[in-house]
């Protein structure tokens, strides 16, 4: 049975990108969770007025690829220590965050959360939002597979890219 995860790691383009690779997801939509604004557009996230994270949601086969191993890959491609931030990009719309869809979602990312926190995986705790998955909107369509469609683009080179190429290489095991 496909399950859904709704993931948020900074910019959507590079988590779309990098965690589609990985065997077991079916689908995978950027777009807006979290705000208090009905019908978000890229202009209003952006611009940090609506609340809004941008997110991937991704549809995975859990006989194929486990929740938990979704969210290490998560974990593996973004910083889920800095609150607001990822590298360049600044703001509540750039905030790690993990939606969860329903109890058992929770629990496995509260757990991985101490885990990692308890390994001292980064040496800041993770700031990573974790609650229940609110109404998700797609984003506009040119940023749907915007990595795959612009891979020459300046911050597909310098960002994407690189989160691309590591989970890669740390997950080579796990890819499509």
């Amino acid at each position: 049975m496909i399950q859904t995860a709704t993931l948020g790691g900074g910019c959507f383009w590079c988590v779309e990108a990098a965690l589609k690779q990985l065997d077991g997801v079916v689908s995978a939509v950027s777009g807006y969770c979290g705000g208090h604004l009905d019908d978000p557009d890229y202009r209003t996230v952006c611009a940090g007025e609506s609340g809004h994270a941008e997110v991937v949601r991704f549809e995975f086969d859990p006989a194929r690829l486990d929740y938990r191993t979704l969210l290490l890959a998560f974990f593996a491609i973004h910083d889920p220590t800095t609150l607001n931030r990822q590298g360049h990009d600044v703001g509540s719309q750039y905030r790690s965050a993990i939606f969860t869809h329903d109890e058992e979602q929770a629990r496995v990312a509260r757990d991985l959360v101490a885990e990692l926190n308890r390994e001292g995986a980064w040496p800041d705790p993770i700031v990573t939002e974790i609650r229940p998955a609110p109404r998700f909107w797609p984003a506009e369509d040119y940023h749907q597979d915007y990595f795959a469609h612009n891979p020459q683009q300046g911050y597909c080179q310098a960002v994407v890219a690189p989160k691309v190429a590591k989970l890669r290489q740390r997950f080579r095991d796990r890819l499509k």
